[in-house]
């Protein structure tokens, strides 16, 4: 991916510095964590919050410096972060409306957060009630490593699918979904959260080919590296690998072949009209 010419974000707040230590415990309305953590990872957000270990109820977000990271890998994230804000500010002002970009939290291994205690263990994740993503920069070495879904372009996927759910956010999606999941049963709440999700990845591959029609950021093999990602997170991956065999009733985030189509979906159209991942039978 050729990201030397993009423009780098400073909607960041980097508390790498500052975050660490031992792993933190869910508060008051840490539940909202985990299931932010498994609408990402396709996990039991009862097994996530067993991953975490004592936080005090006192506990206060430490100082982050605001603005771009100098660190290469920092600079990469942030500027993949402007390119999704120049791209959904064009979409957005297209239809006549302005986007809010999200801010972008980087950290290592734990930091509080609007949405209960951001872990490393959780994965990336976006918290729609501070309206930031965490990003603990650590997860791309394990997507590299553990996922075998290598590559830079993987890493923008992954952050472009979470800038994905902001999206959702702004358009009023994601409320709407959270509020029909308080009222379904647990296999109807799955499914909304499936779609959801697919919609995510949907929305990273209009991103994706917008990016690239103005900027020109992608070469040979970065799609494919993103789908590997895509595959590599879908939930009869994660469940294969935790437990030997899959529960489809169980997916909240989609099949692997659901979201690499999904992603595909979105890179092939272009347009937030391709993304109807609640129309009859198009969340699968």
């Amino acid at each position: 991916m050729r990201w030397d010419d993009l423009r780098e974000s400073t909607n960041i707040e980097d508390a790498r510095a500052s975050s660490g230590g031992p792993g933190l415990r869910f508060g008051v309305g840490g539940t909202l964590l985990a299931l932010a953590a498994s609408y990402f990872f396709g996990v039991d957000p009862r097994l996530i919050m067993g991953l975490m270990s004592a936080v005090p109820s006192s506990q206060t977000a430490p100082a982050a410096q605001s603005g771009t990271p100098q660190d290469d890998q920092g600079r990469f994230i942030a500027a993949v972060l402007g390119e999704t804000e120049d791209v959904w500010g064009a979409i957005f002002q297209a239809q006549g409306a302005t986007y809010t970009p999200p801010t972008l939290v980087l950290y290592r291994d734990s930091l509080p957060s609007a949405c209960g205690s951001a872990n490393s263990a959780v994965g990336p994740f976006y918290c729609p009630s501070d309206r930031k993503v965490y990003l603990d920069l650590g997860f791309f070495q394990q997507l590299a490593d553990e996922f075998q879904a290598p590559g830079q372009f993987a890493q923008a996927y992954v952050l472009a699918h979470e800038v994905g759910h902001h999206v959702q956010n702004l358009l009023g999606i994601g409320p709407k979904v959270r509020a029909a999941q308080e009222h379904a049963s647990e296999a109807q709440a799955n499914q909304l959260s499936v779609r959801l999700e697919l919609q995510a990845d949907c929305f990273a591959g209009v991103w994706a080919k917008n990016g690239d029609a103005n900027k020109h950021f992608l070469e040979q093999g970065d799609v494919d590296s993103a789908m590997r990602a895509a595959a590599a997170v879908g939930d009869d991956t994660l469940q294969k690998r935790a437990q030997g065999y899959v529960v489809p009733e169980s997916f909240t985030h989609g099949s692997a072949a659901a979201r690499m189509s999904w992603f595909k979906r979105g890179f092939e159209g272009g347009a937030i009209s391709n993304c109807d991942t609640f129309a009859a039978d198009s969340g699968a």
